[in-house]
């Protein structure tokens, strides 16, 4: 029998000595037996600005429009394979962890107009018509999107970071690094003389 979100709660005030209904940050990781639906008492966390749901069996994303504080959803290492559902947490929704799930379309994704930070390594997306809609979030500055099969085609042609960065014009990270556009580069060429070196040995990815 999967855990529900109940139990699970019922789990974590326990542990953590807190009451759901006031807690900010709720983590119901890697639960045993693994929770499977987003369904129960989630308008109880009428507090809770970010919910971690990683590494559990969810495959549908519900009852989000409960969730009026919410600023961050993590629900990477799921079965997921769409994003209906998101559109709940459109007015609040900051940053979405998603990694590792079976998502190939990416249409719902646009009703969240702030959403500024987006991991989703490892999913299915596979045409540029799919990654169009992600052109309609105005607060996109940080996207992780390595492990996809667009971006291995993409990485494989050599085109990779130029195709994401014309598409997503206010784009500042892709996939943990800075991006650099070819008008700021030569900007930089021009200030430090045109040789066209720069030294990149000071950038570390981030851990995804």
């Amino acid at each position: 029998m999967p855990t529900t979100i109940k139990a699970a709660l019922k789990k974590w005030e326990e542990a953590s000595g807190k009451k759901s209904s006031e807690a900010k940050e709720i983590k119901l990781i890697g639960v045993y037996p693994p929770i499977e639906k987003m369904e129960g008492p989630l308008h109880i966390l009428v507090n809770c600005e970010k919910l971690s749901l990683s590494t559990n069996l969810i495959s549908q994303i519900q009852n989000l429009q409960v969730l009026k504080n919410l600023r961050v959803l993590s629900l990477g290492r799921n079965l997921v394979k769409s994003l209906q559902g998101i559109e709940g947490a459109a007015e609040t929704l900051e940053q979405l962890w998603i990694s590792y799930n079976q998502i190939d379309k990416l249409k719902p994704i646009r009703n969240l107009t702030k959403l500024h930070t987006l991991y989703m390594a490892h999913n299915m997306v596979r045409e540029w018509r799919e990654f169009e809609h992600l052109t309609e979030l105005p607060s996109l500055e940080d996207l992780v999107f390595i492990g996809n099969p667009l971006e291995e085609e993409a990485t494989l042609n050599g085109n990779y970071n130029q195709q994401v960065s014309k598409r997503l014009l206010l784009l500042k990270k892709l996939d943990g690094y800075p991006i650099i556009r070819e008008d700021e580069d030569q900007d930089d060429d021009d200030a430090a003389g045109g040789d066209g070196d720069s030294d990149t040995s000071d950038i570390e990815e981030i851990p995804q």
